[in-house]
C-alpha cells in the first residue's frame, strides 16, 4: 500500500511514458469531511464530488484506462439519515440528467451494479437511460457501484451455485475460482489492477472484496470533492513502480 501524499500528482506527458493499469477502482471518500471543515451541510459536499467524479472520468479516458469503477453508493449507506439518502439520489439523477450527452459523446459506456431494485424508480429509470444512452462507448467503460455490498454479492454466489447443486445441475466438486467469478456482478470485465483510496482511510470497505486480491492499493489524503485527474495520474505513476508476483516469486 502506497500514497498517502498530498501532492501525489503527475501530468498526462509522464502517465503516457509507460505502462498503465487496464482497470482503475475508485473508493470516493471524504465528502462529508469536506462539507464539515467548510461549515456545509453533508450533501454539499458530495455535490461537489460530482467534479470530482467527472474529473476521474476524463483523466482516465485521457491515460488510457479501459475499465473504471467507482464505488458510488454502499449497502451500508442505507443506513445514513434518510435526508441525505434523499439528497444522494437527487444528486444521481442529476449527475445522469447532466453528463449523459457528453459521456455519449466521448463514447464512454456507464454501466451499473447493485441492488438497483432497492433505489427509487425514479433514480432506477435515470440508470436505465444513461446505460442506454452509452452503450455504444468503446473509449472507456465505467462501472458505478451503487447500493453495493461485496458480502451481499458473494453470498448471492454461493446461493446460486448451492441451488444448482441441489438440483444435479452443478457438482460441488466443480465450484473453482473461475466458476465462482463466472457469477460475479463483475464477471464481464477484469478485477481491478489498481485500487485508489481518498481521505487517507486505510481500509477497503466491503468493496469487491473478491476482485481486489491482487490489486495495489494506493491511498491519498486528499479529499474526494478535491481530487483531480493529476492525483489520478499521479496514483498511475506509483502503480507503474510496483512489483506485481500474484503470489509467485521473481526469479
Amino acid at each position: 500500500m502506497s500514497g498517502l501524499r498530498d501532492g501525489a500528482t503527475s501530468s498526462l506527458e509522464v502517465v503516457r511514458q509507460g505502462e498503465v493499469p487496464t482497470h482503475v477502482a475508485i473508493i470516493m471518500d471524504g465528502n462529508g469531511r469536506w462539507a464539515r471543515r467548510r461549515g456545509l451541510p453533508r450533501w454539499e459536499g458530495h455535490r461537489a464530488g460530482m467534479t470530482a467524479v467527472r474529473e476521474a472520468i476524463e483523466g482516465a479516458a485521457e491515460a488510457g484506462v479501459s475499465h473504471l469503477t467507482l464505488y458510488a453508493f454502499s449497502d451500508e449507506n442505507w443506513s445514513r439519515p434518510p435526508s441525505e439518502v434523499d439528497a444522494l439520489m437527487a444528486l444521481l439523477e442529476e449527475y445522469v440528467r447532466s453528463q449523459r450527452e457528453a459521456l455519449t459523446r466521448h463514447s464512454i459506456r456507464v454501466t451499473v451494479f447493485g441492488d438497483r431494485m432497492r433505489l427509487p424508480q425514479a433514480a432506477r429509470d435515470a440508470i436505465g437511460e444513461l446505460e442506454l444512452s452509452t452503450a455504444g462507448g468503446a473509449a472507456l467503460h465505467v462501472h458505478l457501484a451503487i447500493s453495493y455490498g461485496s458480502r451481499a454479492e458473494i453470498v448471492s454466489v454461493a446461493r446460486t451455485l448451492a441451488r444448482r447443486c441441489a438440483r444435479g445441475k452443478l457438482s460441488p466438486e466443480a465450484i473453482d475460482a473461475e466458476c465462482f467469478a463466472g457469477e460475479l456482478l463483475t464477471r464481464d470485465w477484469p478485477d481491478p489492477d489498481l485500487l485508489i483510496r481518498t481521505s487517507g482511510e486505510q481500509r477497503i470497505s466491503n468493496f469487491l472484496l473478491w476482485q481486489l486480491a491482487y490489486a495495489e492499493i494506493f491511498v491519498t489524503d486528499v479529499l474526494w470533492p478535491d481530487f483531480t485527474r493529476e492525483h489520478l495520474f499521479g496514483a498511475v505513476v506509483d502503480y507503474r513502480g510496483r512489483e506485481r508476483r500474484f503470489g509467485l516469486v521473481k526469479t
